[in-house]
């Protein structure tokens, strides 16, 4: 989150002086002259920032120059971008000092002629912020161990258990033309199914309901990570945490990464305002297959497009926000494509489709249901096995690779072609499927799945065997065999 240098000034010299106003006992905020001591500043920022987050604040503030008893303005001698610390530049030391690790910053500002340096540091967002691997609280003037507090220590927990990432700000002390040059709010409009209000309040506040942009001073305004993700005209606009998550494709002309690529997108606008885009971009690249239906021919993909569409957008809700660097990544092979996005599952792979979704995002999830960009609650896995299976492709596989989950969507195949753990795979989402919609697996259903032949319903009954070896599935009734099959978890 970066701002233009005189508009930074501006913000920083009026936030100054809204934070000189507030409270003496005003527990996230510190006020300095010239003590500079290095071990004071680290337990000041684990305790400013683990007391930002009890205070519902985003960010918590030292201030050099300003007197902590009247809040008056006099000066500072510290220079942070020169002070070193055991040979290592002051914000390096401190950094390594500290966890989880937090992007403070360092502000210098004229003040009406006096020099002020403004340290800036997030509110503790996964756990309590540690100096040296002690988290540290402010009461008043002292900083205690946090530890040593254990009421404060479980309500800093409760705090930290509904954090979202996107209440997060993207863009600080922006004027009013600045958010609607910024973001697609046309497009949020549509996709919500409001009218566009006549006049530039109206539109600020339908934003700020759907907590996409807030107040910040001086009659300026935020945007939180929520909008820009979802509504950014470029992504670019931001800082690495909203741009580096966008959306990137890439296609290859054969099966491996090794091949030559054909084509390579990164998404520039949010992921609401480039959806339709994305889809449709895709879309245009697959190859299809003819299909004679009772009057004439038509091409169609060899991806159902429902299920493209829900797989994304089940990579842009569900990805890990909080993995810097890394965003929602879609690759077309010659044989399958691969979508993947960076954060390990809240619930396991192979229980996708029954288990009661959960999301990290819930606010992300829930505004892009509401704009019909994908599935009501728990119905989206469902509809992609069903359009695969009446596709009669092979089963997708979803996949935990590291810190990712990833999905592999494979192209059509005979099931002659299909390997030993597809057949298997395929028969236990077949019988969840089943199960899912009140009915159970059979020989017959799991023929017709597949694609055998009724004259080769011994080749159902052999995966069935199997499957039934491996414990993927059971009896619906161990009584009655000819009761069906559901799978183990049911």
């Amino acid at each position: 989150m970066t701002l233009d240098p005189v508009m930074s000034a501006a913000r920083t010299r009026r936030l100054i002086d809204d934070l000189r106003a507030k409270p003496a006992e005003t527990t996230w905020i510190e006020f300095k002259e010239n003590n500079a001591d290095v071990q004071l500043i680290g337990k000041l920022i684990s305790a400013l920032s683990n007391a930002a987050r009890l205070a519902d604040q985003h960010f918590a503030y030292i201030i050099w120059g300003v007197r902590d008893g009247d809040h008056a303005v006099a000066g500072t001698t510290f220079e942070p971008s020169t002070r070193k610390e055991k040979g290592q530049p002051l914000e390096m030391w401190i950094a390594n000092h500290l966890s989880p690790g937090i992007e403070f910053r360092f502000e210098e500002v004229d003040h009406d002629g006096q020099r002020l340096i403004l340290l800036t540091i997030p509110a503790a967002a996964t756990a309590p912020v540690e100096f040296d691997r002690t988290a540290y609280l402010r009461i008043g003037s002292a900083t205690p161990r946090l530890s040593d507090h254990p009421e404060r220590l479980r309500a800093l927990w409760a705090k930290l258990q509904p954090y979202a990432w996107e209440t997060g700000l993207a863009a600080q002390f922006l004027t009013g033309d600045e958010i609607l040059a910024r973001l697609d709010y046309t497009v949020y409009f549509d996709l919500t199914g409001q009218p566009l209000p006549d006049n530039r309040q109206g539109i600020f506040d339908k934003l700020i309901t759907d907590q996409l942009i807030q107040r910040d001073v001086g009659d300026h305004w935020n945007i939180t990570n929520l909008g820009a993700i979802l509504f950014a005209k470029r992504l670019s606009d931001f800082g690495p945490s909203v741009a580096r998550k966008a959306v990137r494709f890439v296609a290859y002309d054969g099966a491996g990464r090794a091949d030559t690529v054909t084509h390579r997108q990164d998404g520039q606008r949010g992921y609401a305002a480039g959806f339709q885009g994305l889809v449709d971009y895709i879309d245009g690249l697959l190859p299809r297959n003819e299909h004679i239906g009772t009057a004439f021919r038509q091409e169609r993909p060899l991806y159902p497009s429902i299920a493209i569409r829900e797989l994304i957008a089940n990579a842009l809700i569900h990805q890990d926000m909080t993995i810097t660097g890394a965003g929602p990544l879609i690759e077309l092979f010659a044989d399958r494509m691969e979508i993947t996005n960076p954060g390990k599952p809240l619930i396991s792979p192979e229980r996708f489709l029954d288990s009661p979704p959960r999301s990290r995002n819930e606010a992300l999830a829930s505004l892009m249901r509401r704009m019909r960009l994908c599935e009501e609650q728990g119905t989206g896995i469902d509809k992609v096995i069903s359009a695969v299976e009446l596709h009669q492709l092979p089963p997708p596989d979803f996949r935990l690779e590291g810190e990712a989950v990833r999905v592999v969507f494979f192209a059509p195949r005979r099931f002659a072609e299909m390997t030993p753990e597809e057949r298997l795979r395929a028969c236990l989402q077949h019988a969840a499927l089943k199960h899912e919609s009140g009915g159970k697996m059979t020989n017959a259903s799991l023929r017709e799945r597949l694609g055998i032949d009724p004259r080769n319903a011994s080749q159902a009954s052999v995966i069935i065997r199997q499957a039934l070896d491996t414990q993927i599935i059971r009896p619906a009734d161990p009584d009655h065999p000819r009761a069906g099959y559901v799978p183990f978890w049911a």
